[in-house]
C-alpha cells in the first residue's frame, strides 16, 4: 500500500519521489477496517486539510481586522486626546454634574439626553450622550465631552456601544464584524468563528497523535520545519482560539440566536434592574427641582418641565443626588446614568457600572427621581451563571475584560493565527511534487471508520450543525460535493482512497 499522504498537520519534511501509480482504479482499499484512532486519523486529516484550505481566507481577514481592533484602544487615546483628557485642577474639585450637562446642552441643544457618564478619573472628561441628533446614525449617540473642572466643552464625537467606542475604533470594529457590508457581511465573521474551533481542535488532536520526535522544530528543514512551527504555535494558541470562537458565536446572527434561545429556555438570561416607580411616592427633599433645566429632556428637567401628558413634571432631585445615592450603594468606578424613560415620574433613573476591565463591577441601581431613594438594586453576584459567562466572554473577545493585558493577549492570538494560516498554505505548496501543486487528500477516509464510531459522530455533527448553521451547511455541502466527485471518479475508473 502506498505511504499515507500528509497534510497541513502531518509529514516528515522530506520530498520523496513520486510513487508508481497502479493502473486505473487498482489503488485498492486495504482489507478490513481500522479501529480506534487509526480509523479516525485519516478522516481528521482530510477535514483539517480542507477546512483549513477553504476557511483560511475568512480567518485571515478576521485575524487581521481583529489585530487592528486590539490595537485600536490605545490608538484611540492618542487620536482623541483633546476630547478625552484635560488638565487636573489644583484642588481636584469637580463642578456639579448638572452644571456640566447644562454646558453640553448649551453647545449642543439638538436631540435628547440618553445618558451621562461622569468623569471616571482625575484628568478625564465627562461624556453627555445625546440621541436623536440629526446626521448621527440611530444606532449611535453624540458624545459631548465636558471638562469637569471648568464645564468647558472639549468637542463632540459619535459614540457606539457600551464600551464607548469613538469613530476610529467604531470603524475598525465594523470592519472586523461585517466588512462594512451591513447584516449580510456578518456571515463572513460567523463562518470564521463557526469553523475556527473545528480547525484548531483537529490540528490539536493531530499534533498530539504524532510521535514526539516529529514535533521538534530545531534541526529541521523544509516542510517538516514549517509543519513543526505550525503545530507548536497552534498548540500554544489552541485554548485562546477556542475561546475566540465560542465568544464570537455568542453574538453572531444565527448561532448567537441559538445561544440566546437556549439561555432563555433554561432561565439564564441577563437580568435588568426594575426602573418603574411606585405611584404616590413621597416628595423629594427640600430643594429638589431647583436644578437647572435642560430643554425639558428626561433625566435633567425641573419641576416646571412639561410632562408627556401636557401637565407639569414632578420634582426631580437631579443628577448629582442620583449619583450620590448610587455611590452609597457601592457603585464605585466609572458609571453611566440613564435618565427616566417616562417624564411623568413613573420611571426611575438607572445607574450602572461600566467598568469592563474588572469582571465583577457590573452592579446597577434604580433611583426615584422624586426623592433620590434607591428603589431597586441588581448585583452582578446575583446574575445566573450563563449570564456571567456571556458577559465575561464578550468583554474578553472585545479586549476590555482585563484592559491592556487583554488587548495584548488578543493581539498575540491574532498574530499567531495569521502565522498559522501562512504556514498552512506554505505546507500545501510544499506538499506538491513535480508539476503538481498542493495535492489534495484522497477521499474515502470515512469508509474506514467503524459504524459504532461513525454513527454517533454523524449524529453529533448533525445536531451541532443545526445550532451552528454556518458550520453545518458548508460541511453538508462539502460532503455532497465530495460524494458526487467520488462517484464521477469511480465511473471513470479513477477512484482513489486514503
Amino acid at each position: 500500500m502506498p505511504a499515507e499522504p500528509t497534510t497541513l498537520a502531518e509529514g516528515d519534511g522530506r520530498q520523496p519521489p513520486e510513487p508508481a501509480r497502479p493502473p486505473h482504479a487498482s489503488q485498492a482499499r486495504p482489507a478490513g477496517k481500522r479501529s480506534g484512532w487509526a480509523s479516525l486519523r485519516p478522516l481528521v486529516l482530510r477535514l483539517h486539510f480542507y477546512a483549513g484550505l477553504l476557511i483560511a481566507p475568512f480567518l485571515l481577514v478576521a485575524a487581521t481586522t481583529g489585530l487592528l481592533y486590539a490595537c485600536s484602544y490605545q490608538v484611540e487615546k492618542y487620536v482623541y486626546a483633546d476630547e478625552l483628557r484635560v488638565p487636573v485642577a489644583d484642588d481636584r474639585r469637580e463642578l456639579p454634574l448638572e452644571r456640566q450637562v447644562a454646558a453640553a446642552r448649551e453647545a449642543h441643544p439638538e436631540g435628547k439626553i440618553s445618558a451621562v457618564r461622569p468623569a471616571p478619573e482625575d484628568g478625564a472628561t465627562t461624556r453627555v450622550l445625546l440621541s436623536g441628533v440629526p446626521g448621527v446614525d440611530p444606532d449611535r449617540t453624540l458624545a459631548v465631552f465636558v471638562n469637569p473642572y471648568t464645564a468647558e466643552v472639549r468637542g463632540a464625537l459619535e459614540q457606539y456601544g457600551s464600551s464607548g467606542a469613538l469613530p476610529l475604533r467604531t470603524w475598525i470594529d465594523e470592519l472586523h464584524r461585517d466588512l462594512h457590508l451591513g447584516e449580510p457581511g456578518r456571515l463572513y465573521s460567523e463562518l470564521a468563528a463557526s469553523w475556527l474551533w473545528v480547525i484548531a481542535g483537529g490540528g490539536l488532536v493531530l499534533w498530539y497523535g504524532r510521535r514526539r520526535a516529529q514535533r521538534k522544530v530545531r534541526n529541521t528543514t523544509g516542510r517538516r520545519r514549517t509543519l513543526s512551527l505550525h503545530g507548536t504555535v497552534g498548540v500554544w494558541a489552541a485554548l485562546g482560539l477556542f475561546i475566540l470562537s465560542a465568544t464570537g458565536l455568542t453574538w453572531s446572527t444565527y448561532a448567537g440566536q441559538s445561544v440566546a434561545d437556549l439561555r432563555e429556555a433554561i432561565g439564564q438570561t441577563t437580568p435588568a434592574v426594575t426602573a418603574s416607580v411606585t405611584p404616590g411616592a413621597e416628595p423629594g427633599p427640600e430643594g429638589a427641582g431647583e436644578h437647572a433645566g435642560h430643554d425639558g429632556v428626561s433625566g435633567a428637567g425641573t419641576s416646571t418641565a412639561p410632562g408627556s401628558d401636557g401637565g407639569k413634571r414632578p420634582a426631580d432631585v437631579g443628577l448629582d443626588a442620583v449619583l450620590k445615592s448610587a455611590r452609597a450603594q457601592g457603585l464605585s468606578g466609572p458609571v453611566e446614568i440613564v435618565p427616566p424613560a417616562e417624564p411623568s415620574g413613573a420611571s426611575a433613573y438607572v445607574v450602572k457600572q461600566i467598568q469592563r476591565t474588572w469582571p465583577v463591577r457590573q452592579d446597577s441601581v434604580a433611583v426615584d427621581p422624586a426623592n433620590g431613594k434607591v428603589t431597586d438594586v441588581l448585583r452582578f453576584d446575583d446574575y445566573p451563571v450563563l449570564a456571567k459567562l456571556t458577559r465575561w466572554g464578550i468583554d474578553a473577545h472585545a479586549g476590555t475584560l482585563f484592559g491592556v493585558v487583554n488587548q495584548l493577549a488578543l493581539a498575540a492570538l491574532a498574530l499567531g493565527l495569521i502565522l498559522l494560516i501562512v504556514w498552512g498554505y506554505r505546507m500545501w505548496w510544499q506538499r506538491g511534487r513535480g508539476s503538481s501543486f498542493g495535492r489534495p487528500m484522497a477521499r474515502g477516509a470515512w469508509q474506514d471508520v467503524p459504524a459504532y464510531i461513525l454513527v454517533p459522530l454523524m449524529a453529533a455533527v448533525a445536531v451541532l450543525g443545526y445550532f451552528v448553521p454556518l458550520l453545518g451547511i458548508p460541511l453538508a455541502a462539502f460532503l455532497v460535493v465530495d460524494v458526487v466527485l467520488g462517484e464521477v471518479a469511480h465511473r471513470r475508473g479513477r477512484r482513489t482512497y486514503a
